[in-house]
């Protein structure tokens, strides 16, 4: 059974508060999960690199492209890690900083109405098995807690501007563990 604590946090994984969040709109439900992948730098994993990026604490020394991000105040509620481990960042119950400019079904600024994941990962390499493990459980709490109807990537959110979760997400595999919710049109690989 999951557990959730007070705001939406969800008991049995370490929290790093992250300061990149706000309050949602009066009223709003949580209706949509929204799955992005980041590696820091791009194309490498390991590491405590987006971590520090959702706690503003990323040394724009450490890395070239670091000095181009660095200033950012972003966020996800969720990071799942290339071995499947899961931390939180933001309560689910707060808005958590992490579509920008985005549109679900004629219904914008995605940030209000959803949960984000990040997954470490990049376009161009397939995910690991523990990731979906991870994915599915996390998935499954969510669903007990709100009323998730919808599920898409970062790139159907911000199309043109965002291409994650990228093609070797395995949609196939969401869309036949979870029929019922409303996913994107276009599943390709």
């Amino acid at each position: 059974m999951t557990v959730w604590q007070v705001d939406g946090w969800l008991s049995g994984v370490p929290w790093l508060p992250s300061p990149n969040f706000g309050e949602r709109p009066a009223g709003w439900a949580v209706s949509l999960v929204v799955i992005h992948n980041i590696s820091l730098p791009p194309g490498e994993f390991g590491g405590e690199r987006v971590e520090d990026f959702f706690l503003n604490r990323l040394d724009p020394d450490a890395d070239p492209y670091f000095s181009t991000i660095a200033e950012m105040q972003v966020s996800a509620h969720f990071y799942i890690r290339r071995d499947g481990r899961v931390v939180q960042f933001v309560a689910c119950d707060r808005r958590a900083w992490h579509t920008g400019a985005s549109c679900w079904r004629e219904r914008e600024n995605c940030n209000d109405y959803s949960v984000g994941i990040e997954l470490e990962g990049s376009d161009d390499r397939p995910y690991d098995a523990g990731q979906y493990r991870s994915l599915w459980r996390l998935l499954d709490a969510l669903r007990q807690r709100y009323p998730i109807a919808a599920i898409a990537g970062h790139c159907h959110v911000a199309p043109g501007r965002k291409s994650d979760p990228g093609p070797y997400f395995d949609w196939p595999a969401l869309r036949e563990r979870y029929p019922d919710l409303d996913l994107p049109a276009e599943i390709k690989r």
